[in-house]
């Protein structure tokens, strides 16, 4: 008699970088924004690519402005990120600020600042934002995502009321 066993479908964790490596690149592309004035480090999304903004928050123990640089689509009138850290294991700054203060503002390309109101994605939500996420990034997404204890938040950016 033999017995089978269930193929495993825990995904597997997929390559990243050395975090050095990634805290790098976040310091060269705000240089690159800063350098050139705005002009370079920020996209427009298209239907094969996420965009990049600046997303203005306040500190949730300072009380001092910070800026963080991140991925997003956008889903109707609201924008869509994920707070994943370089899908390093801590929550990202931004997004423990924003849980404490939902009220911020973003910068896109082309000049535009617009004021948002920040949360947590609703339980109908998420499968549908995560699965456009892995359209962006591939196979990779449930392997970068298996990296994180804690299940990465789809943060929802709609226009502040």
């Amino acid at each position: 008699m033999t017995t089978e066993t269930a193929p495993d479908t825990t995904p597997k964790q997929a390559w990243l970088p050395p975090r050095w490596f990634i805290r790098s690149a976040w310091v060269v592309h705000r240089a690159i924004y800063n350098v050139t004035g705005g002009n370079r480090g920020l996209k427009i999304p298209t239907d094969d690519q996420w965009g990049i903004m600046r997303l203005h928050s306040v500190g949730r123990r300072s009380g001092a402005e910070r800026v963080a640089i991140l991925a997003y689509f956008e889903e109707g009138p609201n924008l869509v990120t994920l707070a994943m850290n370089g899908w390093g294991a801590p929550e990202p700054a931004w997004w423990l600020n924003l849980q404490a203060r939902p009220d911020a503002t973003i910068d896109l390309k082309g000049g535009e600042s617009r004021p948002i109101h920040a949360r947590l994605a609703t339980a109908e939500e998420r499968p549908r934002l995560w699965a456009r996420w892995g359209h962006y990034n591939g196979e990779n997404m449930e392997g970068w995502a298996a990296r994180r204890q804690k299940e990465t938040a789809v943060v929802v950016l709609e226009p502040a009321r």
